[in-house]
């Protein structure tokens, strides 16, 4: 699949305030400075879409951008929360798991995770929650081009084999890299087949 026309349409913080044309969503998460926005961008191509930020916890709303007039693209804040207070932090939990919960239109959620370093506790436990919850959710590891072809395939391997301690299965795995497109087709493809499912 190819993305020929990708618009923000609006933010929220709770599911009531999302887009009323209802379609079939897939989001995107991860612990606040994984590559977030610049996947987005990538995958979209284009390098505004999503605002990227050397600040981690930028997106503290739930964004949507229609994709191709038939699906969203749904960027979600963080869950590492950043350096927030204890406040901001639970109102952005709860922005979080309103939408998770309650979107009707969620198809999937893809969770990124840094290739570069073992899976945290706090990912390994937001993953947990998603199984829990019964969220069909795939993973991608970002920042593939900042590690050499070996020490990336053996760390991946490693979350692999960590992963597989809590799950009978994985879920589905891509590579990406927002500077070398990596995992581009690989990601968009998987949503098109997706999408002729539903």
């Amino acid at each position: 699949m190819k993305i020929t026309k990708a618009e923000f349409v609006q933010s929220s913080t709770r599911v009531e305030g999302k887009p009323a044309d209802r379609l079939p969503e897939f989001a995107f998460i991860g612990r606040s400075n994984v590559g977030k926005s610049s996947l987005i961008n990538m995958l979209c191509s284009n390098g505004k879409l999503a605002k990227t930020s050397q600040t981690p916890g930028k997106t503290k709303l739930v964004n949507h951008f229609r994709i191709n007039d038939r699906w969203y693209l749904v960027d979600l804040p963080g869950y590492g929360y950043a350096k927030l207070p204890g406040r901001e932090r639970e109102e952005l939990r709860r922005v979080i798991w309103d939408y998770i919960r309650n979107s009707e239109e969620l198809v999937m959620l893809f969770v990124l995770v840094d290739s570069r370093h073992d899976m945290q506790a706090i990912d390994l436990e937001f993953m947990a929650s998603l199984g829990e919850e019964g969220i069909p959710f795939g993973i991608i590891f970002t920042k593939g081009d900042k590690s050499g072809p070996t020490a990336l395939s053996a760390q991946i391997e490693k979350n692999k084999a960590r992963l597989l301690e809590d799950w009978e299965e994985l879920p589905p795995v891509f590579v990406s890299s927002a500077v070398k497109g990596t995992g581009k087709t690989e990601i968009l493809d998987y949503i098109g087949k997706v999408l002729q499912t539903i």
